[in-house]
């Protein structure tokens, strides 16, 4: 049994992993870069954003529930 074509194909399976791994690594780090720059550009930080917009939902559902029990209250009164 030839033990030759089974090193080829372990070395070249070696090889592409080498290339997938040094591939992973360079688009993740122009994914990074890319997240980075357009944080920069953000007029307010993700922190910033998301308390403004919990503050917007919390708003929203309490004057949701007040019209529903208001609601209910005036179905009540005919």
């Amino acid at each position: 049994m030839s033990t030759g074509p089974l090193m080829t194909g372990g070395a070249l399976m070696g090889i592409g992993a080498l290339f997938g791994v040094a591939g992973l690594v360079l688009s993740g780090s122009a994914l990074i870069r890319a997240v980075r720059q357009w944080v920069q550009e953000m007029d307010m930080p993700p922190s910033e954003v998301a308390r403004a917009k919990w503050a917007q939902a919390k708003a929203a559902t309490s004057a949701g529930a007040s019209a529903w029990q208001n609601g209910l209250a005036t179905q009540g009164r005919r």
